[in-house]
């Protein structure tokens, strides 16, 4: 099988042919040794090991089980079947616009009950208003040159963020308080996504925190995240949104957004830091 046309994936391939590779050898079995214990062909162990061949689940299950690491099954089927999501949502959003990226994660909005969302960068689509969310979308369709679908994309949007008020859903927010002063859009639409984000923090169902610039910072600043339960994180790079099953990385994620959340404000304090923030 050729490489594949995502370099992203084509290197999650590699990386999880040398996990499978790695436990074999650890095991201290040949591949024809693997072949004979998981009932397949030599040539079939040599073509997954190289990354010509992806392996199924239960090809995964069927090595780990043969080099007696059944408890790396689940992480490596999580890493196989992360390449390629991760190649959809960058396909997608290049080829059909921004609109179709929007709704097609309403489902998973739909059924996720806890949100955990860490924001470097801008506000999150959960708390934006219709202006800064055109502002924003815009300026993404014109860097990737996406079709414009701007006023589509930002109706589904607002549509799909009817989660913060509709069903069980709870939603804790950390934003870096830089996120704040960026501006994005005009004067006009600073100000009232501001205003907006102060109202929001009155919602039940949603926990804002912002980690101010003068706190003592025990993680550095990372790229946004957004963990849906315990199921899943999206991680924003340029390239690619990353779509994150791996047990083993949504752990890591876990633990980056508790010690994000140590150094955040709430309450009175927060609201003081977006009020500071307000557009003169």
């Amino acid at each position: 099988m050729p490489a594949h046309p995502s370099s992203t994936v084509q290197q999650a391939r590699e990386a999880l042919a040398a996990r499978l590779r790695d436990l074999r050898l650890d095991a201290g079995i040949t591949g024809r040794e693997l072949a004979v214990r998981c009932s397949w062909s030599e040539s079939k162990s040599s073509r997954i090991e190289n990354a010509r061949t992806p392996p199924s689940d239960a090809d995964i299950r069927a090595w780990c089980r043969a080099c007696d690491a059944d408890d790396q099954a689940a992480d490596l089927i999580a890493a196989s079947r992360q390449s390629a999501e991760m190649y959809v949502q960058w396909r997608r959003l290049q080829r059909t616009g921004l609109r179709r990226l929007q709704e097609s994660g309403a489902s998973l909005y739909e059924r996720t009950r806890v949100f955990h969302v860490y924001c470097s960068d801008v506000i999150p689509g959960f708390l934006q208003t219709p202006e800064y969310a055109t502002a924003l979308l815009s300026s993404i369709a014109t860097f990737r040159g996406t079709p414009d679908d701007v006023g589509d994309a930002v109706a589904a949007r607002m549509k799909r963020n009817g989660v913060l008020r509709a069903g069980d859903h709870r939603f804790s927010i950390l934003l870096e308080e830089s996120v704040l002063r960026y501006r994005i859009g005009d004067a006009e639409t600073m100000t009232g996504q501001l205003w907006h984000l102060r109202s929001e923090m009155a919602l039940p169902s949603v926990a804002i925190g912002i980690i101010p610039f003068s706190v003592p910072r025990t993680v550095w600043p990372m790229a946004t995240f957004t963990m849906f339960d315990d199921d899943r994180v999206h991680a924003d790079s340029l390239d690619a949104a990353a779509t994150l099953t791996q047990p083993s990385q949504i752990g890591l994620y876990a633990r980056a957004f508790e010690h994000l959340s140590h150094m955040a404000v709430y309450g009175d304090a927060a609201r003081e830091l977006i009020t500071a923030a307000l557009v003169k």
